[in-house]
C-alpha cells in the first residue's frame, strides 16, 4: 500500500491538514487565513517513483511571493511572516506534484480549517495583530517615496533592474507599480560556437515584460509546471555559479529569474561532450542548499568536493558552507568553528586545499545600510574552521561584486568590484606565499569601472574580463591582463557582443574537438580549451540561459 502524503500545518497551533495523496490529485490550491503567520509543508511515506513536490505562496495577484520544493531527501519546507516581508493578506499556497503516477484530477482548492484553543476565547491578537500587520504596511508605504533615494546607499543592487530599481527583492506592497517588471518567457536561439562546432543550436530562455492582458496568462502558468514539459536546458537566471568538475563536467547551482524569483530548477549538470542539460538537484541526496544568489561555489580536484558558501535570499543572508561529494552526489552542510559573516558577492578562492574568501556584502543592523567587506577570511575544511589571517601591504578597499582569479597557484588577483556610490576598476594581487597585498600599476587600456562581471584564466600569464554592470548599463567588452607585462588588452570577439552581468564565464578542457582547421599545426595548443558564458541579465528586465563558447586560442590570438 502506498501511504505517500503531503501534508501541511497552519499556524503554530494548528494540525497538519493532508494536501495531496497517493491515489488524489496532483495539484492543489490553499487559501492562507490572514490570522496565519507560518507555515510548514512536509511529506510523508514512500516517494516511489515521485520527483519532486512544487510549493509556492502567492499574493492576491497571483505573483510568487517565495518558491521551494519537496524532494526524496529534502522533505520539510517553512515559511514565516517576517522572514518573508512580502507576505501579505489573501496568500496562497500552491502546491503540484511531480513524477509517478500523475491524476487526471483537475486542480482542487481547499480551504483551511483554522485552530482555535478549545479552552480559551478566540485569540483577540488575531484581529489586532492583523490590523498592527496593516498599519505596518502602512508605514512601509510612507516611506516608498523616499525608498529610492535610499538605493543610492543600498549595496545589494540587482545589476537587472533599471537604475530606479534596487535589491533583487520582490516590491513590497507600498512600492508604485511602476517600479516593477513582469517578466514572461520567451525564447531566443543562440548558436554555440567554438570548439569546431558552429551549428550547434542551445535553446535560451529570455525574459521580456509582457502586454497587460498576457500577465494573467504567466501567472497562470507558472502556477502550474505538471502540465509543462521537462526543461531541457536552464531557466533564465542571473547570480548563479557554474562550477567545473572535471573535462566534459560542470555544474550549475542557484541564480535568480523573471520577476525576480528564485530559480525553481536551481541545480543542472552540463556535460560539454554533447552540449547537453541534465536537470541535477533530485540526483543528490542530502539537504540541498537553499535557493540563493551571489554565492561561490568552488571544486578541490583532491578530495572531488564542491564547497558552496554564502549568498543571499530577499533580506535573508547565508554564511552556511554546504558540500556536494561529486563521487558519491550527496549534500552534507558543515558545522564550522569559528567566525564568518553572512556575505554575499564575495570571491572565493581556493589554494592548497583552503578556501579564501574576500569582500562581499554583508547586513547591518537597521536603519544603517548593508556595507561592504574588506577583510579576508580562510576555511580549512580538514578541521572546519573559520580563521582570519595576519594580512600585510596595501589591501584593497572594501567591495561587492569584484573578480579574483589565481594565476600561477600562488597569486590572487582582485579586480573591480561595488562600494555604492562607486565603481572600481583597479587591480590588487594577494602573494599567497608571503600573505602580502599589493596595488597593481597596470598600463594599457584598462576596463572601465564595473561589478558584477565575468572572468576566467586562460593562461599561466593571462586571464579574462568580461561584460559587467557599471551602476547603469550591463556591458559587453572583453579585456585580458597580461601578469608578466602588468598590461591589459581589448579583445573583440563576435559571442561576447552581449551586454550582460551576473554571468558564469569558466574554461573548460575539450580535448576531444579542434579549435581551428586540419591543416593549422596549432590546432591542439593547450588541449583546446574552451571559455563557456552562461546567464546573465542586461539591465533592461532580460534574462538569459544561453550558452556560448569560444575558443580560448581565439581570444589569444587576438591579442
Amino acid at each position: 500500500m502506498d501511504d505517500f502524503g503531503v501534508y501541511a500545518v497552519f499556524g503554530v497551533n494548528g494540525p497538519p491538514q493532508k494536501l495531496l495523496s497517493a491515489e488524489g490529485c496532483s495539484r492543489v490550491r490553499v487559501a492562507v487565513p490572514p490570522s496565519v503567520r507560518q507555515v510548514v509543508l512536509f511529506s510523508s511515506g514512500r516517494w516511489g517513483e515521485r520527483i519532486c513536490v512544487n510549493a509556492e505562496l502567492s499574493d492576491f495577484e497571483r505573483m510568487p511571493i517565495t518558491i521551494g520544493k519537496l524532494t526524496p531527501y529534502n522533505k520539510c519546507l517553512s515559511w514565516e511572516q517576517w522572514e518573508e516581508e512580502t507576505w501579505i493578506d489573501s496568500v496562497t499556497l500552491n502546491v503540484s506534484l511531480e513524477g509517478g503516477n500523475l491524476s487526471t484530477e483537475p486542480e482542487v482548492i481547499m480551504a483551511v480549517k483554522e485552530y482555535t484553543p478549545k479552552d480559551t476565547a478566540a485569540p483577540p491578537a488575531a484581529r489586532e495583530l492583523h490590523g498592527k500587520r496593516k498599519r505596518e504596511q502602512t508605514a512601509e508605504e510612507e516611506e516608498g517615496n523616499d525608498w529610492t533615494k535610499r538605493r543610492e546607499e543600498e549595496e545589494n543592487t540587482c545589476p537587472n533592474a533599471t537604475t530606479e530599481k534596487t535589491t533583487p527583492v520582490r516590491k513590497v506592497r507600498g512600492q508604485a507599480k511602476g517600479s516593477q517588471k513582469l517578466f514572461a518567457s520567451g525564447a531566443e536561439t543562440t548558436k554555440l560556437k567554438g570548439a569546431g562546432e558552429k551549428g550547434a543550436e542551445m535553446q535560451g530562455t529570455v525574459g521580456r515584460t509582457p502586454p497587460q492582458s498576457a500577465v494573467r496568462t504567466k501567472s497562470r502558468q507558472a502556477k502550474a509546471p505538471t502540465h509543462t514539459a521537462p526543461l531541457a536546458s536552464p531557466s533564465g537566471r542571473w547570480g548563479q555559479t557554474l562550477c567545473p568538475i572535471d573535462a566534459q563536467t560542470a555544474i550549475l547551482i542557484g541564480g535568480q529569474g523573471a520577476r525576480m524569483q528564485f530559480c525553481k530548477d536551481p541545480m543542472w549538470k552540463l556535460c560539454t561532450e554533447d552540449v547537453s542539460w541534465v536537470a541535477a538537484e533530485t540526483l543528490a541526496e542530502g539537504p540541498t542548499p537553499e535557493a540563493r544568489i551571489g554565492h561561490t561555489a568552488i571544486y578541490d580536484p583532491d578530495s572531488r568536493r564542491i564547497f558552496v558558501f554564502g549568498g543571499s535570499k530577499n533580506k535573508k543572508w547565508f554564511n552556511d558552507v554546504h558540500i556536494l561529494d561529486t563521487q558519491s552526489w550527496k549534500w552534507t552542510m558543515v558545522e564550522a568553528q569559528g567566525k564568518v559573516p553572512p556575505l554575499a558577492y564575495h570571491s572565493c578562492s581556493m589554494f592548497q586545499g583552503e578556501l579564501f574568501v574576500l569582500g562581499g556584502v554583508f547586513p547591518r543592523p537597521n536603519p544603517e545600510p548593508d556595507g561592504c567587506s574588506d577583510s579576508l577570511y580562510i576555511f580549512d575544511p580538514r578541521l572546519s574552521i573559520w580563521y582570519q589571517p595576519i594580512v600585510t601591504g596595501d589591501k584593497p578597499s572594501p567591495r561587492s561584486g569584484h573578480s579574483a582569479c589565481v594565476m600561477q597557484e600562488r597569486k590572487i588577483y582582485v579586480f573591480g568590484g561595488w562600494d555604492t556610490p562607486v565603481c572600481y576598476n583597479d587591480m590588487y594581487m594577494l602573494d599567497l606565499g608571503l600573505m602580502e597585498f599589493s596595488a597593481v600599476k597596470t598600463t594599457g587600456n584598462p576596463p572601465s569601472p564595473r561589478s558584477w562581471h565575468g572572468s576566467a584564466v586562460l593562461s599561466d600569464t593571462k586571464f579574462l574580463i568580461h561584460g559587467g554592470y557599471n551602476g547603469n548599463n550591463a556591458l559587453s567588452d572583453a579585456f585580458v591582463f597580461d601578469i608578466d607585462t602588468n598590461s591589459w588588452t581589448e579583445v573583440s570577439a563576435p559571442e561576447l557582443s552581449v551586454p550582460r552581468a551576473g554571468h558564469s564565464i569558466i574554461t573548460m578542457e575539450t580535448a576531444g574537438h579542434r579549435c581551428f582547421s586540419e591543416e593549422d599545426e596549432d590546432a591542439n595548443v593547450n588541449g583546446g580549451r574552451t571559455l563557456l558564458v552562461f546567464g546573465g541579465g542586461d539591465n533592461e528586465g532580460n534574462f538569459y540561459s544561453d550558452l556560448t563558447a569560444v575558443a580560448v586560442e581565439e581570444l589569444l590570438g587576438a591579442i
